[in-house]
């Protein structure tokens, strides 16, 4: 079974990463994986920093000629704002203990982020790591990671692709709305709806609607404030039977909204119609059983893919909420912890919307729960091995479904 794990200061000399249970023969490439990173760092609303961190994932270990072989995965990403000398971040990052001229301590902790309750666990006095560590940087080596489980995903024509649904008060009306515009995108395969979507500076499908975004964006921008939002993620390509309904700790949408919930500043995951399905009774919610072609089907999509905590063949529909950043050019007030006077927080450069990036975020961080679903299912310690495992079980499926 895939896992990760990722190690590294946002302002750190350099990210690592390192992803175990990858099959033996599976193409791979550093290309691959620069371009999930090139996408994470596009859209409107973004901070300054994205104007010289280009990221760039370099392979250490774990692939020859261009796949893999079975063995961990390591990555690293140097943090070029490291290197940058009017920061001195050298100095403030030090690993090694510093005598002379100790860099300021932060005492100023911002609601809404993990400043106090992250100072409160490991008892510091000063926010600096904990800042370092929390911070959404730490996200560009998650994709990377994680890209290498979208590659496996890809392997098997399973594709992922992302929009935006909502930024502040800019969104659709309804669920019928975005159906209408998403579905007919999805008819080759969700990557098609990803393109779509990229084609947008905030990643939205409706070009009137994107509009009505970036000026909201723009506004609160000028008012010195933040903004978060809705996306949507669409996977297709699933084959019906991954998951399982027999144990809690199993069942797919509780692996889904961990990768999700997991992710910086995510306050809210649904599949299919999600919150809206307790607005509805039940036959404006569940999803009639047909056979299309011999094979069963739905005639509609409100489940999201998911039954019972199992795929059922039909697209995967994921939505998550993002909280606006809180980092803010206006202050909120705070209290600091060395004098216990109120006061103001202090700006830390930051995105005005990060939600275009956190769709890509969104994207990559649910490959390694859907492809241990599929490894559950096929596994096999080499390509070679699942594809037959899969290409043959898929053949008997055929048969019992129709």
């Amino acid at each position: 079974m895939i896992r990760y794990l990722t190690a590294g200061e946002s302002h750190g000399p350099e990210l690592i990463g390192i992803v175990e249970g990858l099959p033996a023969g599976l193409p791979l490439s550093a290309e691959f994986i620069a371009g999930q990173l090139a996408r994470r760092q596009e859209g409107y609303g973004r901070g300054g920093r994205m104007a010289f961190e280009k990221d760039a994932a370099e392979i250490t270990s774990g692939v020859r000629f261009g796949k893999t072989m079975g063995h961990p995965v390591s990555l690293k990403m140097v943090n070029k704002a490291y290197l940058k000398d009017d920061a001195n971040w050298p100095h403030t990052m030090s690993i090694t203990p510093v005598k002379e001229q100790p860099p300021e301590k932060i005492t100023l902790p911002r609601p809404g982020h993990a400043d106090l309750p992250g100072v409160q666990k490991y008892r510091f006095d000063d926010i600096r790591p904990v800042i370092e560590r929390s911070s959404a940087r730490e996200t560009a080596m998650r994709v990377a990671c994680c890209a290498t489980a979208r590659a496996f995903l890809d392997y098997f024509n399973i594709q992922i692709g992302g929009h935006v649904i909502q930024i502040g008060e800019a969104g659709y009306d309804s669920w019928s709305q975005i159906r209408e515009i998403a579905d007919p995108l999805l008819a080759s395969a969700a990557s098609h709806l990803g393109q779509q979507a990229d084609a947008s500076e905030v990643r939205c499908l409706d070009s009137r609607i994107s509009k009505d975004m970036v000026e909201e964006i723009k506004l609160r921008r000028k008012e010195g404030s933040s903004l978060g939002g809705i996306y949507e993620i669409v996977v297709t390509g699933l084959p019906a039977g991954l998951g399982t309904y027999v144990h809690w700790d199993r069942k797919l949408e509780g692996l889904i909204a961990q990768a999700i919930m997991s992710t910086q500043a995510m306050k809210g995951v649904e599949i299919g119609l999600g919150f809206e399905s307790g607005k509805r009774h039940g036959h404006q919610v569940h999803d009639e059983i047909i056979q299309k072609d011999g094979v069963f089907a739905r005639k509609t999509n409100r489940a999201g893919g998911l039954e019972g905590g199992i795929t059922n063949g039909m697209p995967l529909i994921i939505r998550g909420v993002m909280k606006p950043i809180p980092t803010m050019l206006k202050p909120l007030k705070t209290v600091d912890m060395k004098s216990g006077e109120v006061t103001d927080t202090r700006y830390e450069r930051s995105d005005v919307c990060a939600l275009p990036r956190a769709v890509v975020v969104a994207e990559n961080v649910i490959a390694p729960v859907l492809a241990n679903a599929f490894l559950e299912k096929f596994g096999g310690d080499s390509i070679e091995e699942i594809e037959h495992r899969y290409n043959s079980e898929t053949a008997s499926d055929v048969d019992i479904v129709k």
